[in-house]
């Protein structure tokens, strides 16, 4: 858009010159950088006043908590969209299609497990999928590698096995729970779902990208992915430092003693919170009252079906598939997520 605008620009002065009519002048826009280089100067130039005004032990809490999230997170966030921008610039999505079995029900499972050597973020698995419906793939297929392909990676699980160190379980518990959701919606799409439901342009086939501009998809695949994955563990990260401030202990105390109201609360709120999967394992575990299971529920759920996929979902396949697959995915989700934990975590406490 930038380059689009200065184009126009430099056109428009051309025209007026050449016209005799006094060229346009552009009106200064501020834009999300000078705004963050202003909030940092201000920062550093008040930066006494600011520690006596926020000398107060709820928000030292509260930040510790916000820091150590984003800092343990942010490493597995930048693999994660580095190896999905690779995926976008140099993997035609006609490798799975030779891959995949020519029965649905056998493709399904090998798109599942397809997930584990090529992870991506939720907001890449979307474009993805449609990429690979519009290259021929079976949707049953391409939607089981939309849901298992942020759920069940390698970053994922390392970045699980770090959140909570010296539980192997919950890692085990959070593979076969998201990768069986995968699965079995993929079923449920080959045996009741329909074309009629996707809309005509996620069908149509997409071109593969060019050599001579892989590296520069790649790039931008990656440097989008950053922006709004990262924008999603700032806001989950603010959220999750909240929590630990502002509600009582007490209250997640509750869900200790109410494993089923537990798994219904975590399950709503993975949904609303919206996080990306390579960070949610993290914020997860900073919620400490909270039982094991019902945040193994949130880390099932969550990559599956929350509001932002929702919306991508609604804008790449149409409203009538997300207003049909989306419930469904919670529901099937939620189903997965607490028998796996009942199966590797026991009592889940």
């Amino acid at each position: 858009m930038s380059g689009s605008a200065g184009i126009i620009a430099v056109v428009e002065t051309i025209s007026g010159n050449a016209t005799g009519k006094p060229p346009r002048t552009r009106r200064f826009r501020l834009s999300s950088i000078e705004i963050l280089c202003a909030v940092l100067l201000v920062a550093i130039l008040a930066q006494s006043r600011l520690q006596d005004l926020f000398d107060v032990p709820a928000l030292r809490t509260g930040s510790t908590v916000f820091v150590a999230v984003c800092v343990q997170a942010l490493p597995f966030l930048v693999l994660g969209v580095l190896i999905s921008g690779a995926i976008a610039a140099f993997v035609p999505a006609r490798v799975l299609e030779r891959v995949l079995p020519r029965r649905t029900s056998a493709a399904v499972g090998v798109a599942g497990l397809a997930g584990v050597a090529l992870p991506g973020c939720e907001c890449a698995s979307v474009p993805v999928a449609r990429r690979l419906i519009g290259q021929g793939v079976a949707p049953a297929a391409a939607l089981t590698f939309l849901l298992a392909a942020p759920a069940v990676n390698p970053v994922v699980l390392v970045a699980t096995a770090v959140a909570f160190p010296g539980r192997p379980e919950m890692v085990l518990a959070r593979f076969a729970g998201s990768l069986v959701t995968a699965m079995v919606m993929g079923w449920v799409w080959a045996r009741w779902g329909k074309l009629s439901w996707i809309t005509e342009r996620a069908l149509r086939r997409l071109p593969d990208v060019a050599p001579g501009r892989r590296w520069q998809v790649f790039a931008e695949t990656a440097r989008t992915d950053l922006v709004e994955a990262g924008g999603f563990l700032v806001l989950g990260a603010l959220i999750s430092s909240a929590l630990n401030v502002l509600v009582p202990a007490q209250w997640f105390g509750v869900l200790s003693g109410q494993v089923v109201i537990g798994v219904l609360v975590m399950a709503v709120l993975a949904v609303v919170l919206a996080l990306c999967s390579e960070a949610d394992a993290f914020v997860a575990a900073s919620l400490s009252a909270v039982p094991l299971l019902p945040k193994l529920v949130f880390l099932v759920v969550g990559p599956a079906i929350d509001v932002k996929l929702f919306a991508l979902q609604a804008g790449t396949f149409g409203r009538s598939f997300a207003a049909r697959f989306a419930p469904v995915t919670f529901v099937v989700a939620l189903a997965c997520g607490t028998i796996s934990g009942l199966v590797f975590l026991g009592s889940g406490r």
